[in-house]
């Protein structure tokens, strides 16, 4: 069994990562960073498209940086004691919390850990909930940890 992590370098993706390693027994675990190629974030955002393919630099840099922060997510895991703990980066092609639910089955996760940025109201309709689309979606037991408080 598989404890999979979302991962994306941020504050709540690394609180995640700590809860995960201090309440769970030690379990094989997946950090997976997901990644949005160009072509995928110019469909979802048209009207920033005019700015992106002014200077669409290295599509490769997008794929460089979630594998850091992917390795940087496992490194993390292990630290927190976590053992057994592999990385990966996915392209996402059609949406973030998909492509988490597909790895997720396709590792056979027996849980989904992920951190929220505990938007709420407007902010949260506006921008979407990666977690929120994971825990409805998800057809297995999924755990979200809300940010710490300042």
């Amino acid at each position: 069994m598989t404890i999979l992590i979302a991962y994306d370098g941020s504050a709540d993706s690394r609180t995640a990562v700590e809860f995960a390693a201090k309440h769970l027994t030690a379990q094989p675990t997946l950090v997976l960073t997901v990644w949005e190629p160009l072509l995928v974030q110019l469909k979802r955002y048209p009207l920033a498209g005019a700015g992106l393919l002014a200077d669409p630099g290295d599509g490769d840099e997008w794929r460089v940086q979630a594998e850091q922060y992917a390795k940087e997510g496992a490194e993390l895991a292990v630290a927190s004691g976590l053992s057994e703990v592999t990385y990966r980066a996915v392209a996402d092609n059609e949406s973030i919390w998909r492509t988490v639910v597909d790895v997720a089955d396709e590792v056979d996760a027996s849980l989904v850990v992920t951190g929220s940025r505990g938007l709420a109201g407007v902010r949260s309709v506006l921008l979407g909930s990666v977690s929120n689309h994971v825990l409805h979606h998800a057809h297995r037991p999924t755990l979200i940890v809300p940010p710490t408080k300042h």
